[in-house]
């Protein structure tokens, strides 16, 4: 038998064995433990950080798209997403509350370039020990460990609420846009920027999309992913935003993040030395889903969906809304 086809036959060996590694070894969505115990790996393994930066987001490249630093992109994103929601203009002091903050890249932006008071939230006990630490002195940011699907705020307490790709994470996109509205204060503005599906309420997902976006959902733990309509319904549906709920789609522009950030594994060989054998297996075994992400996104399967909602501005308007032209008064029992 000769070398080249003791080669072939050694690496569909390999191939089947990586395949079926993969496969038996997700990380489906059990419960928010399991989204915690995904990210406190994820920490205290230091791989993403070091390959991603401190920013566990996608990056924006301009519209339309064209080459740039894959760190900067993701700093870039944060000004963007800024610039979109229209908060740039807000005062020093304003409060925000950033859910699902990581390690604390966004929140640090938003308070030392706009000078907001920020507080973040994530559900990983070691990203709020790994923000504290990459958090300079002086800095008007908190964190903490907290649950987006039952905040520990009280009603009306932040100016602003932010949030970046923390969405697909949620079992309950409902009761996620209800927390999200309940803590903005009358007046306040909500950014959100998310992964979502296509709406298949209106194109039914066909034969090789199910099993793509089931593995997008096993491999990363996450239960679902909303459409940029059903959760720009679920908003409205609170009955706490003040006129529409304004979408926008920035596939393209963050579509290059994803080969750009496999590139990073290739440029940057140093990461093996720093993660030895095991970091290395570690950082391969994203690529798949990496892959199919990029798959998911460049063929329309997912979309990059912006929100941005006002919160109804007084009590008044509120009851108005939910009950018409009656007078308050005469609901007092």
């Amino acid at each position: 038998m000769s070398t080249l086809l003791y080669f072939i036959i050694g690496f569909f060996v390999l191939l089947v064995i990586g395949v079926a590694s993969y496969l038996l070894t997700a990380r489906k969505y059990q419960s928010s433990t399991t989204v915690a115990n995904s990210y406190d790996q994820w920490t205290l393994d230091g791989i993403v950080e070091f390959y991603w930066g401190e920013h566990i987001h996608l990056g924006h490249y301009g519209s339309p798209p064209r080459s740039k630093d894959f760190l900067a992109a993701k700093s870039d994103f944060v000004h963007e997403m800024v610039k979109w929601g229209g908060i740039e203009k807000l005062p020093p002091g304003t409060t925000v509350l950033d859910v699902g903050c990581g390690i604390g890249g966004s929140s640090r932006i938003l308070a030392r370039d706009y000078g907001f008071a920020v507080t973040g939230i994530t559900i990983s006990p070691q990203q709020v020990n790994r923000a504290q630490e990459l958090t300079p002195d002086g800095l008007n940011v908190q964190f903490a460990v907290d649950d987006a699907m039952a905040l520990s705020f009280p009603d009306a307490s932040f100016d602003v609420v932010w949030s970046i790709e923390a969405g697909p994470h949620m079992p309950d996109k409902a009761v996620f846009a209800r927390e999200l509205m309940r803590v903005l204060k009358p007046g306040g503005v909500l950014v959100v920027a998310d992964w979502n599906q296509r709406d298949d309420r209106q194109k039914p997902l066909n034969f090789w999309e199910k099993p793509v976006m089931r593995q997008l959902l096993e491999q990363w733990s996450h239960p679902a992913f909303s459409s940029i309509e059903g959760f720009s319904e679920l908003l409205a549906g609170t009955e706490l935003v003040e006129g529409e709920v304004i979408t926008a789609d920035w596939t393209q522009e963050t579509l290059p993040s994803w080969f750009d950030s496999i590139w990073q594994g290739i440029a940057r060989p140093e990461g093996l030395v720093r993660f030895g054998l095991s970091g290395f297996v570690k950082s391969v075994r994203e690529v798949p889903t990496l892959l199919l992400m990029r798959l998911a996104f460049g063929a329309g399967l997912c979309r990059f969906g912006m929100f941005r909602a006002v919160r109804v501005n007084s009590r008044t308007e509120l009851m108005d809304r939910n009950f018409g032209n009656q007078n308050p008064s005469s609901l007092v029992r």
